[in-house]
Order: structure tokens, then C-alpha cells, then sequence
């Protein structure tokens, strides 16, 4: 343990910690971190997705020493600034038509997702959210009460109705397709379609173990959407903006959402988040959710560099080159340890499931644990997810080679 990692036990709490080991990082180069103690890792993880274009990009320092040389004002809560218009504007040329409308700013894909979940219901009058069993949408009081993760189940809201998300691995081709016949049995019975606002979805399932559904799930449940009237809101916070290989993680399924959130990726490592959605629903009430440094020109102008580079560098053709390449080893690695029950992803979202029996799919949460610890020690960064802390998750900078 690290001298910086001892100070840090002794002064802040750790109620916002999640850690795998004692790693304290005290600088970065793209895709590799500097430890305390000097030692150099590889980071597959760039902080949950978050350091989209790795550690110390220079675009992004110099949008940051832009902003701050003339830094204006510190939010857009009473005042307008330009990098948030042009950041606003920015993302509104790159959602769908049923989204552009206008952009709501915050500083995470939690409160994000909480906005989202308040302006839904209060805009439509109907007082249901759905979203999927083993979803974490965030960790605010809001954002947690629409998602679906085991570790959240006493923050569920009362107008909440879970649905199984497809797992091809544990339950076959056949997944979709029980998925749906359970959401149209509670749609005929305990959940009235004409009571629900918003559908909650997220494109590639990241915490609750890197699932990705079948082709053609979304866009039936885009079609029950339309028919009945709700709002398809993609949660693209950790998988969003150019990390699945396209722009949009729900590019993959040929959807169009209503609703889209950004976070983690979008500010390359500042706290930065947006919603996109039509102007009925994001001007529905002025002062409706706001935090005194929401829309902060500083992090809007990280987020326009973080958005030029994915565009002029190709970085989602990068991650989808560069993922698949990945793929293609870590499957063979399969092929060789039973330990490794499935491999599965898109781009440079990757899940590796650890399982005690490849028969039985029993998982090995001991064993998921003790390999990231040794990776740790061997100089690879990554966490590991799943309802069952069992898949090794592998989100690094879309910048890698």
C-alpha cells in the first residue's frame, strides 16, 4: 500500500468508494497510468469509461486553459454562456430528429438520469418508468430509484416495473423473446401501458454484466413503444459516444429514441453530463432541475474538444477495430481456460464472465475478484460487474491501439 493511498484512508470517507485493490494514481499518459509508488499500468478501465480520450490529452488541456483564461461566469443556471450553447448545439446535430429539441446539462449520468425520470412523469402525467432488472441508471436518490441492479432494490421507486433484460449466455436465443412475452402479459395486466411514461433502456448492459440483446429486442420494444405512447429514453452514459464502435450505442439497433443521455465519455474526464429530447419535454418547467454548477463553461469546452476528437480521429471506427481485435483474442483465450465462461461486447465494451462451471454457468465471484487483484499487481487496470461480480469489464480510452 502506498504512502498517498495511507494518507487517503486517514482523511476521506468511503462512502463514495469502490475499490478493487489499492491503486493511487498520481498522473497519466493516454492509455497508461502513473501509481503512486511510479509504477506504470495499463488502463482498461479509463476511470468507468470516463477518460474517454485517455489521460492528459492535449485537446482537452487546451480547451480547459481556454476556458479558464476567460472563464465565464461558473454556470447556465442565470446567465448564458457560450460553450454550453455550442456544446448544446453540437449534440443536438448528432441525435435523431425525435431527440433534437433542446439540451439539459448536469455533472453526471446520475443526476442525468434523475432529470430524466422527474420530467418524464411530470411532463406526460403518467406515473410508471420501466427499465430492466440488473439496469443501473445512477447512485442519487433519483437515478437509483429507476434501476434495476440488485445492489439498489431498496432505492426502487414505487412506479417502477422491472423487466428481464435478454441474456443470450445464461438463457439461450430464446431470451428476447420470454423478455417480451413478460412485458406484454404485465402491459395486458398489473401495468397499464396508458400509465407509463418512460422506458428506461441502456444499448449494451454495462454493470449489470455486459450484456448485449439480441438483434432485433430494441426495435420491438421501440414498436411497443410507439403503439402505446411512451418515451424511449437510451442511457448511452457509459457505452455512449463512439465506445461501441458507433457514435451512438443505439445506432446498433436501428432505433430512434426519444430521450438521450450522455455522461461519463462526455467531458473526457470532467464532470459533465446532457440530456437531448424535444422541447416539449426539456422546456416543460423553467427551474426544474438544477445544480448551482450545471452547464459550468469549463467542462462544456472539455466536452466540445472530447466530441472533435472522436469526430477528426475516427474514433469510433478505432474502438470498433480495435475491440474486435480484443475479441478475437479474449475468445480464444476461452478456448483454453474453463475459468471463462463467455466473451462478449461491441467496440471497446467488453465483458468476460467468469463461471466455476461452464455446465452449470455457477459464477465465480472468488475468482473474478482475485484476478483483477492480479492483474493489479501484474500493471492492468480493469473492474469487474454483474449481478453476480462475476464478468471482467474491459472500457478502455477509445484512444487505444
Amino acid at each position: 500500500m502506498t504512502r498517498l493511498y495511507e494518507r487517503e484512508a486517514q482523511s476521506i470517507s468511503k462512502l463514495a468508494h469502490l475499490r478493487f485493490y489499492p491503486l493511487a494514481v498520481k498522473g497519466g499518459v493516454r492509455a497508461t497510468l502513473i501509481a503512486d509508488d511510479s509504477r506504470q499500468l495499463l488502463d482498461f478501465a479509463a476511470s468507468w469509461g470516463a477518460a474517454s480520450l485517455g489521460h492528459s490529452d492535449p485537446r482537452i488541456r487546451a480547451a480547459v486553459d481556454r476556458a479558464l483564461s476567460d472563464q465565464a461566469g461558473a454556470s447556465y443556471l442565470s446567465s448564458a454562456n457560450l460553450a454550453t450553447v455550442q456544446l448544446a448545439e453540437e449534440l443536438l446535430g448528432l441525435v435523431p430528429s425525435r431527440a433534437a429539441g433542446r439540451i439539459w446539462f448536469g455533472h453526471s449520468g446520475s443526476d442525468a438520469n434523475e432529470t430524466v425520470a422527474r420530467i418524464v412523469v411530470a411532463a406526460t402525467g403518467r406515473p410508471r418508468i420501466i427499465s430492466f432488472a440488473g439496469a443501473y441508471h445512477g447512485g442519487t436518490t433519483g437515478s437509483a430509484a429507476v434501476s434495476g441492479h440488485p445492489s439498489q432494490a431498496l432505492a426502487k421507486a414505487p412506479g417502477l416495473t422491472l423487466v428481464p433484460y435478454p441474456n443470450i449466455y445464461a438463457d439461450g436465443e430464446e431470451a428476447a423473446e420470454k423478455a417480451l412475452a413478460q412485458l406484454d402479459r404485465l402491459f395486458a395486466g398489473t401495468v397499464p401501458p396508458q400509465e407509463v411514461a418512460a422506458f428506461f433502456i441502456e444499448p449494451i448492459q454495462s454493470d449489470g454484466g455486459m450484456l448485449v440483446p439480441p438483434v432485433g429486442f430494441f426495435a420491438e420494444i421501440e414498436r411497443r413503444c410507439r403503439k402505446h405512447g411512451i418515451l424511449l429514453v437510451s442511457d448511452e452514459v457509459k457505452v455512449g459516444l463512439g465506445r461501441t464502435g458507433r457514435l451512438h450505442a443505439f445506432a446498433h439497433h436501428g432505433i430512434e429514441p426519444d430521450i438521450v443521455v450522455f455522461g461519463k465519455g462526455l467531458g473526457g474526464g470532467l464532470p459533465i453530463s446532457a440530456v437531448a429530447g424535444s422541447e416539449a419535454i426539456m422546456n416543460f418547467a423553467p427551474a426544474f432541475s438544477f445544480q448551482t454548477l450545471h452547464g459550468n463553461p469549463v467542462c462544456a469546452a472539455a466536452a466540445l474538444a472530447v466530441l472533435e476528437a472522436i469526430k477528426t480521429d475516427r474514433l469510433a471506427e478505432n474502438a470498433a477495430k480495435v475491440g474486435a481485435h480484443l475479441l478475437m483474442r479474449l475468445k480464444a483465450l476461452k478456448q483454453r481456460h474453463a475459468l471463462i465462461g463467455d466473451v462478449r461486447g461491441q467496440g471497446l465494451a467488453i465483458g468476460i464472465e467468469l463461471v466455476t462451471d461452464r455446465a452449470t454457468r455457477a459464477p465465480a465471484k472468488r475468482q473474478t475478484a482475485m484476478t483483477v487483484y492480479r492483474a493489479f499487481e501484474y500493471g492492468l487496470v480493469m473492474f469487474y460487474v454483474g449481478v453476480n461480480s462475476n464478468v471482467l469489464e474491459l472500457t478502455p480510452p477509445l484512444t487505444l491501439t
